[in-house]
């Protein structure tokens, strides 16, 4: 369902759009190519005295991280198409070589802000990197459940990871209960998340 129409009039301004595409690669790795875009709705003075034409990029930037089965960064490159101060902006790219040997699913975000936080990094970047972990899970669910499918004692003992990563699939929720009963927790407790029952 769509957000309802806005009851007052506006004029458009900015738009950011990012895109992640993932990819199985013949090495048993992935790839997650992740891309940045920003366009003004207007256009505007830039510092040479030209004009920055409505549509055309202020920031267009690429990031592409190979992962393993465990979500280690094995590999990573940064590219840039648009940026506003240009070679400036740039130079910074191969910087962030220095994702290898991160987990996307330990401590990634906190890990990203120490190693390129404020002047040692790219704002939009840095940015971009934070959509990855979730990224990262999607495009795993498939082998994930292919793990699960043939492997009888992960079936049986093994919590799915993904139990209590969402409102949605909290463990004491009606999703839980219905698909996952053997890891439903009935809820206990004083606090909203607990005590909030599902509806049938």
């Amino acid at each position: 369902m769509p957000l309802p129409a806005p009851d007052v009039s506006r004029e458009p301004l900015h738009t950011r759009r990012i895109t992640i595409n993932a990819f199985a690669r013949d090495d048993g790795q992935w790839d997650l190519e992740a891309e940045l875009i920003d366009v003004k709705a207007y256009d505007y003075p830039i510092r040479d005295g030209s004009i920055h034409k409505a549509g055309d990029p202020v920031h267009h930037i690429h990031l592409r991280v190979t992962i393993d089965r465990d979500y280690n960064i094995t590999d990573s490159q940064a590219a840039y198409d648009a940026a506003p101060y240009g070679e400036h902006c740039v130079r910074i790219a191969p910087d962030y070589r220095d994702l290898v040997g991160l987990n996307l699913l330990r401590r990634f975000r906190d890990a990203v802000r120490k190693r390129f936080g404020r002047t040692a990094g790219c704002t939009h970047l840095t940015e971009l990197t934070y959509v990855l972990p979730t990224a990262a899970i999607q495009t795993m669910a498939g082998q994930r459940r292919n793990d699960t499918q043939s492997e009888e004692s992960a079936k049986t003992s093994t919590r799915p990871f993904h139990i209590d990563g969402c409102h949605a699939l909290r463990a004491g929720g009606a999703v839980v209960k219905e698909h996952y009963p053997k890891w439903y927790v009935s809820p206990t407790g004083s606090t909203f998340s607990n005590t909030q029952t599902d509806k049938k």
